[in-house]
């Protein structure tokens, strides 16, 4: 029961800060939305910044959950990046609470919302710069620094899909895709796709 009227308060309160935002969600709000009294939140959660976390690290968990089914699928290694990037990205951009988030963060500013997007964006850099490891390990990749790897990657995909598109026409994908194989990933790979290691 207690397991239960946890949930229906986490899935209030995730329905309260997509709707609001995290500085204009009280647990006022949160209660009525539960249809439970304010003291009962507080028995599973301290304060708005406990329950919000909470929220924040499933969040997490579903864009991982959506990177890992890409890692599992058999293609050559640049292909599963940019579908890993590609996925993950269009994941939080359609996400409820992350779009709320970004506007918030356009619109007042508020730290927890920065911070918020911000664990998101370390969080996939933490696992592409794990999957270039991995890939570095197997002697697929020239060896360097994963963690700068995956930051570059990262910014390169995003200046493609978002930032071209202040100035530009939108890029199709696969342009995109072949973009970012030309300019980074050629640039890494022990052995493209398109040649033999008998070359």
């Amino acid at each position: 029961m207690s397991l239960d009227r946890r949930k229906q308060i986490i899935d209030a309160a995730a329905k309260s800060f997509a709707l609001f935002g995290y500085k204009a969600t009280t647990m006022d709000q949160i209660a009525k939305i539960a249809q439970v009294g304010k003291g009962t939140i507080y028995t599973f959660f301290a304060n708005k910044e406990e329950l919000f976390n909470e929220i924040l690290q499933q969040v997490i968990l579903e864009m991982k959950h959506i990177a890992d089914r890409e890692s599992a699928e058999q293609r050559p290694f640049h292909e599963k990046v940019f579908r890993i990037l590609d996925q993950a990205l269009e994941f939080r951009s359609r996400h409820e609470l992350a779009m709320k988030l970004s506007q918030e963060l356009r619109d007042v500013g508020t730290p927890m919302a920065k911070e918020a997007l911000n664990r998101l964006e370390s969080e996939l850099l933490t696992y592409i710069e794990a999957q270039l490891q991995a890939a570095m390990d197997r002697s697929e990749l020239e060896q360097g620094d994963p963690r700068i790897m995956s930051f570059i990657m990262y910014q390169l995909y995003r200046s493609l899909t978002t930032e071209w598109n202040k100035l530009y026409e939108p890029l199709d994908k696969d342009t995109i895709k072949e973009t970012f194989y030309k300019y980074f990933m050629k640039g890494i790979l022990r052995v493209t796709p398109y040649e033999s290691k008998d070359e």
